[in-house]
C-alpha cells in the first residue's frame, strides 16, 4: 500500500467518530432526555453500542467473504481496513464515554485500550491479519444487539414494569448465546491462532512479540467474559430460587 492509498483511507476514521459522537449526544440530549442523569450516560453508550455491533458483524463478514484469498497473513484490504476503522472509532468514542462519566471504571477502560491496541496495529502498523482480527470482531459482536436491550432493561427494570419484563424474558436466551460463543466458539478460533502463528509462517509479516500480544488480549477479554456471564447465572439462579422459595411459602 502506497502512502496516497493509505492516507486516503485513513480519513474515514475521524468520520466515523463524528458519526458516533453524534449518536452520542442525540442518545443524551433526544432519545434518552427524560431518564434520570445517573442513567442516561450508561443508555447513550448502549446506543452508540448498537450502532457498531451489529453492523460491525455484517461488515466483518462481507470484508472477509469479499476477498477469496484472505487467511491469518494475508494483506489486508482496503474494505477490511475500512471494518477495522469503524471499530476503532467506536472503541475511541466509548472510550471518551468511561473516562469522562467512570473514569475509576478501570476493567472497562483497560479493555476498550487493549481492544484499540489490537485494532489499531493490525490496521496502521503491520497491515496484516485483518481476517483473524475480524472473526474476533464478529465473535465479540454478534451478542450485541441483546446485550444492550438487556443493559437498557436492566437500568429500568426498578421502574418500569415493561422493562421488567424485557429483562426477565431476555436474560436467558441471552446468557445462553453469550456462554456458547465467549465460552466455545471464541476459545476455539483462538486455539486456531495460536496453532497457525506459532508455526512461524507469518513472523515476516506479523512479528511474534505483536501476535502474542494479541492472543493475550483475546485470552484475556474471554477470561473476563466467562467470568462475567458466570456470576450472572449464578444470580438468575438464585433470584429463580428465592422465587420458587417465596411461592411455596405463599401456597
Amino acid at each position: 500500500m502506497d502512502s496516497t492509498s493509505l492516507i486516503s483511507s485513513m480519513s474515514s476514521l475521524p468520520l466515523f467518530f463524528a458519526m458516533y459522537f453524534t449518536i452520542y449526544l442525540t442518545a443524551h440530549f433526544i432519545v434518552f432526555r427524560s431518564w434520570s442523569p445517573k442513567l442516561r450516560p450508561e443508555a447513550a453508550s448502549c446506543l452508540i453500542s448498537l450502532a457498531h455491533g451489529t453492523p460491525a458483524v455484517i461488515l466483518a463478514c462481507l470484508a472477509i467473504l469479499a476477498d477469496s484469498t484472505t487467511g491469518f497473513a494475508t494483506i489486508n484490504t482496503h474494505f477490511q481496513n475500512t471494518v477495522l476503522e469503524y471499530s476503532i472509532a467506536y472503541f475511541l468514542m466509548d472510550l471518551c464515554h468511561y473516562l469522562t462519566f467512570y473514569p475509576t471504571d478501570i476493567l472497562f477502560i483497560g479493555h476498550h485500550l487493549a481492544t484499540l491496541f489490537v485494532f489499531v496495529t493490525c490496521r496502521y502498523l503491520v497491515l496484516h491479519g485483518a481476517y483473524a482480527v475480524l472473526i474476533l470482531l464478529a465473535l465479540a459482536e454478534i451478542t450485541s444487539f441483546f446485550q444492550n436491550v438487556w443493559t437498557l432493561a436492566s437500568a429500568r427494570r426498578e421502574d418500569s414494569e415493561t422493562a421488567r419484563q424485557v429483562f426477565d424474558l431476555l436474560s436467558p436466551p441471552f446468557y445462553v448465546l453469550y456462554s456458547a460463543v465467549r465460552g466455545f466458539a471464541g476459545p476455539l478460533f483462538v486455539y486456531k491462532m495460536v496453532v497457525f502463528y506459532s508455526s512461524g509462517v507469518a513472523d515476516n509479516v506479523i512479528p511474534k512479540w505483536l501476535w502474542v500480544s494479541w492472543i493475550c488480549v483475546v485470552v484475556m477479554a474471554i477470561s473476563v467474559s466467562v467470568l462475567w456471564i458466570s456470576n450472572l447465572w449464578i444470580e438468575l439462579y438464585r433470584e429463580r430460587m428465592f422465587k420458587l422459595e417465596k411461592e411455596k411459602k405463599s401456597t
